[in-house]
């Protein structure tokens, strides 16, 4: 082979080779793993993987940040800040809640302080952390449970679909 024709066979065989890199529109395939303050939340190693659109508002916009030039491959950790993340802790999203909303005071036995309970606002549901059980009625924390925590993501990107 001439060497100006192995030139072109090297150049092709390169540009071929080169995967997507994470941009707006792409379609993701990844794995993570998140731990806040050391301990293991959440993760989908041994599972499917995460699918999602960059730019869509699919992940946490801090993650979502830190995912664009990435490719498929590429391992990584990223730091996401509260206020990047779930938000920082809300104290408006503290309320207490009138016991008839629970069907009266009789349910108290059956509420635990720490525990989540789901229900229904304006026909939209929700869940919330039980704070308090006191006479006037439960005070629940309507923050996301990972509200005002830095999350620590560890990051496989399994797949890179260029977006159209």
């Amino acid at each position: 082979m001439k060497r100006p024709a192995l030139l072109l066979a090297a150049a092709l065989a390169a540009a071929c080779s080169k995967s997507p890199v994470i941009a707006p529109g792409s379609e993701v395939k990844m794995h993570y793993t998140l731990t806040v303050d050391g301990a293991v939340v959440d993760s989908s190693v041994g599972k499917e993987p995460l699918p999602y659109k960059q730019g869509a508002g699919m992940i946490v916009p801090g993650l979502e940040a830190q995912m664009t030039g990435h490719k498929a491959g590429d391992k990584f950790a990223a730091r996401v800040e509260a206020k990047d993340g779930y938000g920082e802790h809300n104290p408006a999203g503290v309320k207490t809640v009138p016991w008839p909303a629970f069907g009266g005071k009789k349910n108290a036995a059956k509420l635990k302080v720490g525990e989540t309970v789901g229900g229904q606002a304006n026909g939209r549901p929700f869940s919330a952390k039980v704070m308090k059980i006191q006479d006037d009625g439960v005070v629940l924390d309507l923050n996301h449970p990972l509200a005002g925590k830095a999350l620590d993501f560890a990051i496989e990107v399994v797949s890179v679909t260029a977006g159209t």
